[in-house]
C-alpha cells in the first residue's frame, strides 16, 4: 500500500526494470521501458486538485527572496500570489514557445516545500507513458535525488542505465527528470567542477549532474530539474532554457483539496475551510497543499473535540504553533480523523512515543542546522531510533518512507514537521543542557539554564542570512506560550513550566528589534516569534495608529519591524497600505525592503525629497518588487526626484499606477518620465497634477504618447498648459489608440487648444474621457469641439465646466447631441448659457438617447429652461442624473420638472441646491414624489421650502419607496416642518439619508429629531 504524504503526494514502492535482451531496434526497448513506467504509476495519482499542475507559471529566473529566503516566508510575503501571469501547459513544457525558438535543453521547475514538485514529475510521467503528452519524447527517465546520495560515483552511462536498464547508448530524443535538487546532499559547485566529456568515466555524483547541466555530458539529452526555490539557485541562470513555478492553491482548488482530506465528511470540511478564510495569515500559508493538510487535520482534531473538554474552553488553533501542536497530540493519540482509532490506548501511545519524538527531534533539529531533510539507515541508527517503531500511527504522519534500490530513504511529511520536532527536542534539551546545543559535538562555553540557551537561539536565527532557522524559532517561541502548554502538557511539556520563562523570552525577542538599521527579514520573523509567544501589545498598538492615521513620531526601531510584520498580516493592509504623513527619510530606508511586496502604497503629505525617490528608485528597480499602485502626492520631489523615478520605470515590471501630483517636477521631470513611457510598457495611470511641467512638459509627454501603447490615464490638470501644449497633445492623439483618459483641466488652452483636440476627436475613437475644466473655453472652442463629437465614436465623457461658453454655444452643442450616440457624461456647470443656451441643449435632450448625466449647474438659467428640460424628460429615457443647482428656475420651473417626474421612468438624481424653490414648487414636488418610481437621490438644499413644504414633503414620504437620500438643509422647515419629516419616515423603509441641518430647530430640536428618525427608521442617517 503506498504512504501519502502531506501533500497529496504518494510514495510507493519503486519496482527494478524488466531485464531486457538485446532487441534489434529501440521499439521493444520503449515498450518494455513505458511499461515498466506504468507499473509503477499505478493509481498513485487518483486524487483531487491536480489540475493546477496542468499549468505551470512561465518565471524569467528565482527572485531575491526565493534566492535567500525560507519557503514559508516567501509565501507570506508574497501573499501565496503569483508575481507572473503567464502560464505554460504541462503538455507544451518542452516545446518551444514560437516557431523562431528551439526546445529547451535545461528546464528547471522551482516550488515551496509541499507544494507538489514531485507530485507533478510523477503526474507528467504517467501521462507521458499513457501516450497522452509530449510524444515526441523517446524515453522519460526519472530520477530522484534521494537515489543519487546513495552513490559516491557515476557515470553518464550508468546513470541512465539506473534508469532504464534497455536503453541504447545516444538515445535521442531523452528526457532525464532529476527531481528534488534541495533533497542532494552535495551542493552543486559549478565554479570548481572538473570538465568530463567522458561518458563512461565514474565521477563524484555531483560533479556528473554539474557537467551534464553545463552540456559536457548527454548534450543530446534534455534534462528537468526540479527544486526548492534556494537549491534552484545553485544552477547559474545562464544554463537554464525555462524556468517554471508551482503556483499554489486558487479558493476553489484549496475547498476541493479539504473536500478531498475529508471525503466522507463534507460539513467537517466546509467547517475547516471557514475557520482557514477566517485567518488571514493561516489562509495565505494554505496555498501550499502539504500545509493546508496538516492545518486542515489540525483544526478538524480541534473541532472534533472542542465540546469534549471537561476543562476552560480550547482556544480555535491561530498560531503556527497551535496547528502543529494539535497535530502532535493527534499523532501521539493515535487519533486520525480519516481512519478510526487505533487499538493501542492512549496511554500506552504515548509512553511508546515520547521517546521516539525525542530521537526523531534530535535528528531533525541536526539535519536541519545541515540543511539535511533526507535520512537513510545510518543516520536513524546513529540517533538511536528504532526502525522497528516507524510503523506506528505516530511515524507514518511524521516520517515518511521510500525503499530504493540499494537502501531506504526516510524523510519528513513536510518541512515544517522536522522544524517543529526541532523545536521540541532543543525546547527539551535546553533544560539540562550546559553545553551550546547547536555544536553537535557538545565542546563550547559552558551554557545553563533554558533561557541561556533560548537567547543563543534567538541570535543565531537572527544572524542566519537565509532565513534557515526562522520556522524552528518561531516554534520555540511558540513553546512557551500558554494554549499550546495547556495542549501539550502530559504529553510532551510539563504543566506551566513555561511561566517563569516566558516574560524574559520577550525580553530577548525584543532585543533583537532594537537596532537603529533596516528592518530584516529576521527583525519581521522576531515580531512573528512574538506572535507565538502570544504577545502582541506591539502590534496592536501600532495596528491602531495605522487604522487612525496617526502613526506620525512613533517609528521606533521596534514599532517599525511591528509595522513590517503588519504589512503581511495586517487586514488595515490588505486593500492599501497608507502611510502618509508618518514617515521620514531614515524612517522610509529603514522599512525599505519590506515596502516592496505592498501591492498599493500611499506615501502622500510626508515632505519628501529627492534623496526618498532614490531610495525609492532601488525598490521599483528590484525583481523583487510587487508595487502596482504608489502615490506620492503633495511632496516636495523636484526634477531630480522624477528622473529617479523615471530610472526605475525602465526595468520596473509591476507598477501600473503612479500619482505625483503637488509636487514640482517641472519640464524636466516631465521629460524624464516621459522617456521612460517610451520603453515601459507596464504603467497605465499617470497623475502630473500641478506639477508646472508647462508647456516643454506637456510637449515631451506628448511625444511619449506616439510611442506608448499601454498607458491609459493621464492627469496633467494645473500644469499651465496652454495651447501649443494643447496641440501638442492633439497631434499625439492622432496616432495614439491606448489613451482612454486625458485631464487638462485648470490649464489656458483656450479656443486654440480646444480646435486642435477637436481634430483629433474626428480621427480618434478610443480616447473616453476627457476633461477641459477652467480652461478659458469661449463658444468658438466648444463649437469646434462639438461639431467633432457629430463623427467620434468613443468619447463618453466631456467637461467643460467653468468656461465662457455662452448662449451661442448651445445650438452647436444641441445639434451634437442629437448626432453623437456614444457620449454619456456631459459637464457644463459654471458657464453663461441662459435660457438661450439651457433651451437649446433642452430640445436636443428630446431626441438624444445616449447621455446619463447632465450638468448645467451655475448658468443663469430659468423657468424657460426648466420647463424645456421638463418637456424633455417626458419623452428622454436615458438620462439618470440631472443638475441644476444654483440656477433660479423658481416655482414654476419646479412645477414643470414635477409633472414630467410623473411620467419619467429613469432619472435617479436631481440635483436643486439653491435653486429658488419655495413652498409651492414643494407642493407640487410632492405630489410627483407619490406617483415616481425612479427617483433615488434629491437634492434641495439652500431653497425655501418652509413648514408647509416639508409637510407636503412627509406626506408624500409615507408613499414613496424609490428614494434613499434627501437633502433638505437650509430650508426654513423650522420645528414642525423638521417632525413632519421625521415622523414620515415611520413607514418609509426606502430612505438612508437625511440632511436636516440648517433648519432653525436648535439643539434640544436636533436631538429630539435624531431621535424620532432613529426610532421610526433605525437604518436611515440623519445629519441635523
Amino acid at each position: 500500500m503506498p504512504q501519502e504524504a502531506s501533500d497529496g503526494r504518494y510514495h510507493s514502492e519503486i519496482k527494478p526494470p524488466v531485464k531486457a535482451g538485446q532487441p534489434g531496434d529501440d521499439e521493444p526497448m520503449v515498450q518494455k521501458h513505458v511499461e515498466s513506467l506504468q507499473s509503477s504509476c499505478g493509481n498513485v495519482l487518483e486524487t483531487g486538485a491536480l489540475q493546477r499542475l496542468t499549468n505551470l507559471l512561465l518565471v524569467e529566473g528565482l527572485t531575491d527572496i526565493q534566492q535567500k529566503e525560507h519557503d514559508i516566508l516567501q509565501v507570506e510575503t508574497t501573499k501565496g500570489l503569483p508575481s507572473t501571469s503567464k502560464s505554460i501547459p504541462l503538455e507544451k513544457l518542452f516545446l518551444p514557445l514560437s516557431k523562431l525558438s528551439i526546445p529547451p535543453r535545461i528546464s528547471v521547475t522551482v516550488g515551496v516545500a509541499g507544494i507538489g514538485k514531485s507530485t507533478l514529475v510523477k503526474l507528467f510521467v504517467c501521462s507521458w507513458a499513457k501516450g497522452e503528452i509530449s510524444r515526441d519524447i523517446l524515453f522519460v527517465l526519472p530520477l530522484t535525488f534521494k537515489e543519487l546520495n546513495t552513490h559516491e560515483k557515476l557515470s553518464a552511462e550508468r546513470l541512465l542505465s539506473s534508469a532504464c536498464p534497455h536503453i541504447p547508448a545516444g538515445a535521442a530524443r531523452t528526457l532525464l527528470i532529476l527531481d528534488g535538487l534541495d533533497e542532494f546532499k552535495t551542493p552543486l559547485d559549478f565554479s570548481n567542477a572538473a570538465v568530463c566529456t567522458d561518458p563512461k568515466k565514474e565521477i563524484q555524483v555531483d560533479n556528473l549532474i554539474t557537467n551534464i547541466i553545463r552540456g559536457n555530458l548527454l548534450q543530446e539529452a534534455s534534462v528537468w530539474v526540479t527544486a526548492r526555490p534556494a537549491a534552484a539557485g545553485q544552477i547559474p541562470s545562464g544554463l537554464v532554457d525555462r524556468m517554471t513555478e508551482i503556483r499554489g492553491f486558487g479558493a476553489a482548488e484549496m475547498k476541493d483539496f479539504l473536500d478531498h482530506v475529508f471525503l466522507d465528511n463534507r460539513d467537517l470540511s466546509s467547517q475547516v475551510l471557514q475557520h482557514i478564510r477566517a485567518n488571514r495569515s493561516l489562509h495565505v500559508l494554505c496555498t501550499i497543499p502539504g500545509f493546508c493538510r496538516i492545518a486542515g487535520s489540525s483544526i478538524a482534531y480541534f473541532l472534533k473535540h472542542s465540546n469534549d473538554q471537561s476543562q476552560e474552553a480550547p482556544v480555535v488553533p491561530r498560531t503556527l504553533s497551535e496547528i502543529y501542536s494539535y497535530y502532535f497530540k493527534m499523532a501521539l493519540s493515535g487519533d486520525w480523523l480519516e481512519k478510526p482509532r487505533e487499538a493501542l490506548r492512549i496511554e500506552q501511545a504515548v509512553n511508546t512515543s515520547k521517546k521516539l519524538v525525542g530521537s526523531l527531534g534530535r535528528l531533525a533539529f541536526y539535519g536541519l542546522l545541515r540543511r539535511k531533510h533526507v535520512f537513510y539507515e545510518q543516520d536513524m541508527k546513529a540517533h538511536g531510533i528504532d526502525l522497528s517503531l516507524l510503523h506506528s500511527c505516530l511515524c507514518t504522519r511524521l516520517l515518511l518512507k521510500e525503499d530504493l534500490l540499494a537502501s531506504t530513504a526516510y524523510y519528513f511529511s513536510h518541512l515544517t514537521i522536522q522544524e517543529f520536532l526541532a523545536a521540541l527536542y532543543y525546547y527539551t534539551a535546553a533544560k539540562r543542557a550546559i553545553f551550546d546545543l547547536f555544536v553537535e559535538s557538545g565542546v563550547s562555553w559552558p551554557k545553563l539554564g533554558f533561557l541561556s540557551h533560548f537567547r543563543n537561539a534567538a541570535q543565531r536565527a537572527l544572524q542566519a542570512e537565509d532565513g534557515q532557522l526562522d520556522v524552528f524559532m518561531r516554534f520555540l517561541s511558540g513553546l512557551l506560550s500558554p494554549p499550546v502548554n495547556r495542549l501539550l502538557s502530559g504529553w510532551l511539556l510539563l504543566q506551566d513550566e513555561q511561566e517563569g520563562w516566558r516574560s524574559q523570552a520577550v525580553d530577548a525577542l525584543q532585543g533583537c528589534l532594537q537596532a537603529e538599521h533596516a528592518v530584516s527579514w529576521r527583525a519581521v520573523n522576531a515580531m512573528r516569534c512574538l506572535q507565538e509567544l502570544q504577545h502582541s501589545d506591539t502590534a496592536q498598538a501600532v495596528e491602531e495608529a495605522l487604522r487612525s492615521g496617526t502613526l506620525a513620531g512613533m517609528l521606533t526601531p521596534i514599532n517599525c519591524s511591528a509595522l513590517a510584520y503588519l504589512l503581511q498580516v495586517s487586514d488595515v493592509c490588505l486593500e492599501e497600505v497608507n502611510l502618509s504623513n508618518c514617515l521620514t527619510y531614515n524612517v522610509c530606508k529603514r522599512l525599505l525592503s519590506q515596502l516592496l511586496f505592498c501591492h498599493s502604497l500611499r506615501l502622500d503629505n510626508n515632505q519628501f525629497k529627492d534623496d526618498v525617490m532614490e531610495l525609492l528608485g532601488s525598490v521599483l528597480s528590484g525583481k523583487d518588487c510587487q508595487i502596482q499602485r504608489l502615490s506620492l502626492a503633495e511632496n516636495q520631489i523636484s526634477n531630480k526626484g522624477a528622473k529617479a523615478l523615471a530610472r526605475s520605470l525602465l526595468v520596473n515590471r509591476s507598477l501600473m499606477v503612479l500619482d505625483l501630483r503637488s509636487n514640482s517636477i517641472g519640464p524636466t521631470g516631465a521629460k524624464a518620465l516621459a522617456d521612460a513611457l517610451k520603453k515601459n510598457q507596464i504603467l497605465l495611470s499617470l497623475n502630473l497634477q500641478h506639477n508646472s511641467i508647462k508647456e516643454d512638459g506637456a510637449a515631451f509627454l506628448a511625444e511619449a504618447l506616439l510611442t506608448n501603447h499601454r498607458l491609459l490615464t493621464l492627469h496633467l490638470q494645473k500644469n499651465a498648459v496652454g495651447a501649443q501644449g494643447a496641440r501638442n497633445m492633439a497631434e499625439a492623439l492622432k496616432q495614439n489608440r491606448s489613451l482612454r483618459e486625458l485631464i487638462l483641466s485648470s490649464n489656458s488652452v483656450g479656443d486654440s487648444g480646444s480646435i486642435a483636440l477637436a481634430e483629433a476627436l474626428r480621427v480618434n475613437h478610443s480616447l473616453q474621457c476627457l476633461d477641459l475644466q477652467s480652461n478659458s473655453i469661449s463658444s468658438a472652442g466648444v463649437t469646434a469641439l462639438t461639431a467633432a463629437l457629430c463623427s467620434n465614436r468613443g468619447l463618453l465623457s466631456l467637461n467643460l465646466r467653468e468656461n465662457s461658453i455662452g448662449g451661442e454655444g448651445g445650438p452647436a452643442i444641441a445639434r451634437a447631441l442629437r448626432s453623437n450616440s456614444t457620449l454619456r457624461k456631459l459637464d457644463l456647470a459654471a458657464n453663461l448659457l441662459c435660457d438661450d443656451g439651457g433651451q437649446a441643449i433642452a430640445s436636443a435632450i428630446a431626441e438624444n438617447r445616449a447621455l446619463t448625466s447632465l450638468h448645467l449647474q451655475w448658468n443663469f438659467i430659468q423657468a424657460k429652461t426648466a420647463t424645456a428640460l421638463a418637456q424633455a424628460l417626458q419623452s428622454n429615457s436615458s438620462l439618470v442624473s440631472l443638475d441644476l443647482q444654483e440656477n433660479t428656475i423658481g416655482d414654476e420651473g419646479m412645477a414643470a420638472l414635477s409633472a414630467a417626474l410623473k411620467v419619467n421612468t429613469t432619472l435617479a438624481d436631481l440635483h436643486l441646491q439653491a435653486a429658488s424653490v419655495g413652498t409651492a414648487g414643494a407642493q407640487a414636488l410632492a405630489e410627483a414624489l407619490m406617483v415616481n418610481k425612479s427617483l433615488q437621490v434629491l437634492d434641495l438644499r439652500g431653497n425655501s421650502l418652509g413648514p408647509a413644504g416639508a409637510k407636503a414633503v412627509a406626506n408624500a414620504l409615507k408613499v414613496n419607496r424609490s428614494l434613499r437620500r434627501l437633502n433638505l438643509q437650509e430650508n426654513a422647515l423650522g420645528m414642525d416642518g423638521a417632525i413632519c419629516i421625521a415622523t414620515a419616515l415611520k413607514g418609509n423603509h426606502g430612505l438612508t439619508y437625511v440632511n436636516l441641518q440648517g433648519n432653525l430647530i436648535g439643539h434640544s430640536g436636533a436631538r429630539m429629531i435624531a431621535d424620532t428618525i432613529r426610532s421610526n427608521a433605525p437604518a436611515c442617517v440623519v445629519d441635523v
